[in-house]
């Protein structure tokens, strides 16, 4: 079933029960398993292969501890509507086994986060095996759990499973567009694409890319939605956060069509645009956020050909968007008074040598600049933990994507751009791309501290010696755990490690010394 909903590779830190069971049967199948270092970390490898095929990722985990353990990455497909299917080991269905060891109501634990959690009896395995996986399947795109006992997996079959595919939308099924929304779609003169998360698949991106291009339309999109319209689109306008970084474009707009637009991916604050706003998804959302906006749901590729029937040729000058995208670029350049590598010119250099490869990146100050600045080329090029905004996702999820298309024979690298904090929390994952030797290019951005949550403490006034984190000497640590490790404390340095390790076929783990003294008025510029 994992095979035929579309897993490309098993994922895990398994333990002996079920779990033993499971990656024997799919190794049985053609279907690969990797061994991660940690539950999370797992479950962010699956995330990073659903979010560029399309597909389901899968993951697995043992009981008690490790179905907790992996809790983090289940939310992070929660909030950014990723498809993942997660495997947890669990105790005998029997209720006169009474066991208390590592026992925790698991269904439970995982409901709130997920589509759907079935722990089937072994005569029921079939049933309950073909609703989750219809879940999974279905939309939104969401988590779904399988808690699976020794017993369930021991049974024997008693007739082929089906995958149903009936619940994926193949047409407009809305109704005719809302006369409000016909009127203001005839009248744009100066509309705006808000590009969101449920807008990457492709037949999608493609069309919005024509329209653009036909009528002449300016794109903002989300972090999730980078390379949808590519950075060097003539219409591509910048990233959409709902900050004071794309104001002028959102200003200018008289129209808005908001298309796979998720509110999870915006700031958490008061939309302040009255222009009306079309919502094109293909689930409904819950824009509360955006008071009177009007929403389609359905076969968004149809809502969008009966959308583009009632445009022209908007008023919109290539030369216009480009000024406003460059500006914005521009502010995200700040060179501060400080000396040493700022982060701005991290991204810059590394882009210079690996454009066009692909990108993960974890939440902390640094990911500004590098949202900002670095040029994705097609969806999904960019990958981020943008609803959650957790720490330790860049690595894990550059593995997942290193091995698929190793498995696909692409052989350019993937940058993983991280702090040191986050790196931190999923050190042994450098053990796991060493192991599997992946062309990744690790930059993780060294101040030793927490420099976000430092700022934020210094706009209260309060003391902020408790975010220090000291010293890490990250070239003994990625030679301990098997990398290429090397460290760049200017501009200079790090030119020439990016060119002296290009061709180096193993992972690179890339300590840039970093100035934070700029973070601050990126901040400022991004949010206000």
């Amino acid at each position: 079933m994992l095979l035929r909903a579309g897993v490309q590779r098993l994922f895990g830190m398994p333990g002996g029960g079920s779990n033993a069971d499971v990656i024997e049967a799919a190794g049985r199948a053609g279907l690969p398993f990797s061994l991660a270092q940690t539950e999370t970390g797992s479950a962010f490898m699956a995330t990073a292969q659903a979010e560029i095929t399309g597909k389901p990722g899968a993951c697995i985990a043992t009981l008690g501890p490790g179905a907790a353990a992996i809790m983090n990455g289940v939310a992070n497909a929660n909030l950014d509507c990723v498809p993942l299917i997660v495997i947890t080991d669990c105790h005998s269905t029997d209720p006169d086994k009474v066991i208390r060891h590592q026992a925790l109501r698991q269904g439970a634990m995982f409901a709130p986060l997920v589509k759907l959690t079935e722990k089937p009896e072994p005569t029921e395995a079939a049933n309950a095996i073909e609703r989750l996986f219809a879940a999974a399947l279905s939309v939104p795109p969401g988590p779904v759990h399988l808690d699976l006992s020794s017993e369930a997996t021991s049974a024997t079959a008693l007739r082929e499973l089906s995958l149903n595919h009936s619940h994926l939308p193949s047409r407009r099924d809305t109704g005719p567009l809302p006369s409000n929304g016909v009127e203001s779609l005839r009248a744009a003169r100066r509309p705006v694409f808000l590009i969101g998360l449920g807008a990457r698949g492709g037949p999608i991106a493609g069309v919005i890319r024509a329209m653009c291009e036909g009528f002449g339309i300016p794109a903002l999109v989300t972090y999730k939605a980078k390379g949808v319209v590519p950075d060097r689109n003539p219409w591509f306008a910048g990233v959409l956060t709902n900050g004071a970084l794309e104001r002028e474009v959102l200003e200018q707009a008289d129209t808005f069509v908001a298309v796979g637009l998720d509110p999870v991916e915006l700031l958490p604050r008061p939309w302040a645009f009255p222009q009306p706003l079309i919502s094109v998804t293909a689930w409904p959302m819950q824009h509360r956020q955006i008071p009177g906006a009007i929403e389609l749901a359905g076969h968004v590729v149809s809502i969008l050909d009966e959308i583009a029937a009632l445009l022209r040729i908007t008023e919109w000058e290539k030369p216009e968007i480009g000024r406003m995208a460059e500006e914005q670029r521009e502010r995200m350049r700040p060179e501060g008074e400080g000396h040493g590598l700022k982060p701005h010119r991290v991204v810059e250099l590394t882009a210079q040598v690996y454009a066009g490869a692909r990108a993960t990146v974890d939440a902390g100050a640094h990911m500004f600049p590098v949202m900002s600045l670095w040029p994705a080329e097609e969806p999904s090029g960019m990958l981020i933990s943008n609803g959650l905004a957790t720490m330790g996702f860049a690595l894990p999820a550059a593995i997942g994507a290193a091995l698929l298309d190793r498995s696909t024979g692409k052989s350019k690298p993937v940058v993983a751009f991280t702090g040191d904090g986050g790196l931190l929390m999923c050190l042994g994952e450098l053990r796991t791309a060493a192991r599997e030797a992946l062309p990744l290019r690790i930059v993780v951005f060294d101040d030793t501290e927490l420099s976000l949550i430092r700022i934020k403490q210094v706009q209260r006034g309060y003391r902020t010696d408790s975010m220090a984190m000291g010293e890490v000497d990250w070239h003994s640590v990625g030679k301990g755990l098997g990398l290429l490790a090397v460290t760049a404390d200017s501009e200079t340095s790090l030119r020439d490690i990016l060119r002296e390790t290009l061709n180096h076929k193993g992972p690179v783990l890339i300590a840039a010394k970093i100035d934070p003294g700029t973070y601050p008025e990126l901040i400022h510029a991004l949010r206000g």
